[in-house]
This record gives C-alpha cells, sequence and structure tokens, in this order.
C-alpha cells in the first residue's frame, strides 16, 4: 500500500521543522515542506483576527495531500482554510496550541505545559521533534575528538527570543559557570550553536572555550547529532523547549543554563518543573552530578493513537 501524503506547514524555523517532521517520520507518511510567507500585512496581526484563507499567502503552492499537519502561529490559518475548502477529504493535524478555537482542527499535539484541553487534543511531555537514538548514532564518529580520558559536555546554545534576551551579562554568567565547573583537566566541552543563536555570541563562545575546548562556529546537524551521541552531559541554554526535549531523547544528564526573563515566562517554568519531576533535568548551579531517566519519545508513543484517529476517520 503506498504511503499517504502530507502537507507540512511551518515559518521555516528548526523548532517547527523538527516537530512536523518527526510526527510524519513516526506515521509513515509521504510528506513534502510548505514554508509559510504571510503578505506583509497579516505578518503583523495574531491568528484570531487573521481570516482563514489562503489569499493572506505570498506564495502559492499545490496541495494534492491527504494529511495538513501544521506548527507555529502563522501555519494556522492556512491549515484551518484548507480544511474548510476540502472539508472530510483531508485529516488536519495542529502541533501545539493554536491560540483560536481547537474544533477548527481534526487533532492538536500539544505540550502538558500548554495546558490545553479538549477531546481532540493528545498531550504530550515536552516538545515532538524529529530525533531517535539510530540516528544520533549514526553520526556518532562525524566529531572526531580525544577525550584523554576526560568527561564530555555538550554545549547547546540558543538564541534571543521574547523571553529571554542574550544580554552579554548573561551570558558571561553562563560562560563563567561552565569554565568553572568543568575544568579542562577534567572535561572536554563541545560547543554547538544552532539557528537562532547570533553570530556575535558564536564568536564570544569561540573566545571564551576555543583554547581548551572545540567549537563549532556554524549550524552543523551532524555536529549536532554527534555531540548529543559522544557527551557524558549536556547543557542547554533555556531558551528552547525545543532543544532540551530533543536532549532527552539520549537519557542522558541535562543541566538547563538559566537566564533572567525578560517577561512572564510561566509556560516555560511548567515545562522546567514537569521534566525536573521526571528528573531529567537540573539547573546548572554550583555542582556536578550524576543521574539517569527514562528517555522520552513522544512522538513514537502517540504514533499510534493518532494512526488509529487517521483511520477512524476514514482516510486510508
Amino acid at each position: 500500500m503506498s504511503k499517504l501524503k502530507a502537507l507540512l506547514l511551518t515559518q521555516g524555523m528548526h523548532g517547527m521543522l523538527s516537530q512536523v517532521e518527526g510526527l510524519a517520520n513516526a506515521l509513515d507518511l509521504n510528506y513534502k515542506h510548505q514554508t509559510i510567507k504571510l503578505k506583509k500585512f497579516w505578518k503583523f496581526i495574531p491568528p484570531f483576527l487573521t481570516p482563514a484563507s489562503l489569499s493572506i499567502l505570498d506564495n502559492e503552492f499545490i496541495f494534492d495531500s491527504k494529511i495538513v499537519i501544521s506548527c507555529g502561529r502563522k501555519s494556522v490559518k492556512p491549515s484551518i482554510a484548507l480544511k474548510q475548502k476540502y472539508k472530510e477529504k483531508i485529516f488536519t493535524i495542529h502541533i501545539q496550541d493554536p491560540k483560536v478555537d481547537s474544533s477548527k482542527f481534526d487533532l492538536i499535539i500539544c505540550p502538558n505545559h500548554d495546558n490545553l484541553i479538549g477531546q481532540n487534543v493528545i498531550k504530550t511531555v515536552g516538545a515532538i521533534h524529529y530525533l531517535n537514538l539510530k540516528e544520533i548514532e549514526k553520526n556518532k564518529k562525524y566529531i572526531k575528538i580525544d577525550k584523554e580520558n576526560k568527561k564530555i559536555i555538550s554545549f547547546i546554545l540558543g538564541g534571543p527570543n521574547k523571553y529571554y534576551d542574550f544580554s552579554d551579562d548573561q551570558i558571561n554568567i553562563i560562560f563563567n559557570k561552565i569554565k568553572t565547573l568543568f575544568t579542562p583537566d577534567k572535561y572536554k566541552i563541545i560547543v554547538i550553536p544552532s539557528y537562532r543563536t547570533p553570530e556575535d555570541i558564536i564568536k564570544k563562545a569561540f573566545n571564551a572555550f576555543s583554547h581548551s575546548h572545540v567549537v563549532f562556529k556554524q549550524v552543523d546537524k551532524k555536529a549536532y547529532l554527534s555531540a548529543l551521541s559522544i557527551s557524558d552531559y549536556i547543557v542547554v541554554t533555556c531558551d528552547s523547549t525545543s532543544m532540551i526535549s530533543e536532549a532527552a531523547v539520549t537519557g542522558k544528564p541535562i543541566y538547563v543554563a538559566q537566564m533572567k526573563p525578560k517577561r512572564n515566562n510561566t509556560r516555560f517554568e511548567n515545562f522546567y518543573n514537569e521534566f525536573k519531576k521526571l528528573n531529567v533535568i537540573r539547573d546548572l548551579e554550583d555542582k556536578i552530578e550524576l543521574w539517569s531517566y527514562n528517555q522520552l519519545n513522544e512522538v513514537n508513543r502517540i504514533a499510534a493513537e493518532i494512526k488509529k484517529r487517521i483511520k477512524e476517520y476514514g482516510i486510508v
């Protein structure tokens, strides 16, 4: 039997792509991506005020799929517009809280910390993503490093968002704390930037760590996977629930490098508290500990339930 076709709608950011692609892979779908580009006026309008029409798009695309998987604010109304046009011929899935009436979608996949409830809502622990242990291990040898009987620390850098500004003061505090805790005589640090990491912070990391450790100055997916594979500890900046969730697939100790938020970050705090209760993460403070937890692979856990609902809907 041929695979069902799926259209993945996102704004093109790594975290969103990771989630829609991870779900599509878990559902064994034949998928293609479509980056949502809104006309200039609609870029600044929240979803609940935006019309459910494909006319708001600045780019046209051919639609020939049975499944729509969307993620991100800008993909909400295009997905609803497709549902209104094709009705029961398609099945729509939105990842994360769409901030509109949830009944507009056939299914919503939402992390617990979003606090969304509904009959068509499937809740997850943290964010779903595309990573799996097989792919991580396949890239294990990409980073060639002499451990010299040292522990490996993978330091994953995020970037500014509306909650964390990555100020010089905050970055200096984190970098100094990591250098103090993970001394070169016992540890080897691998610094991995992400798509949101500004150039000036990458340069600052290079100046701070490159003498005794390894710093990647470009975004490199294989380096990211390799670092997750060979690390003994993982440190992730607090701005990305997606990267923390991705690291949790390894089962390795994850330290979260906290920063002072510039606005109310209750949603992040709920996420941290949930992962702390599961013993997945601890805040990066002034001591190094070793702990373990059950690896998180939420996308595979929920895949069977989603397949069941799609089948019940009548799309095969």
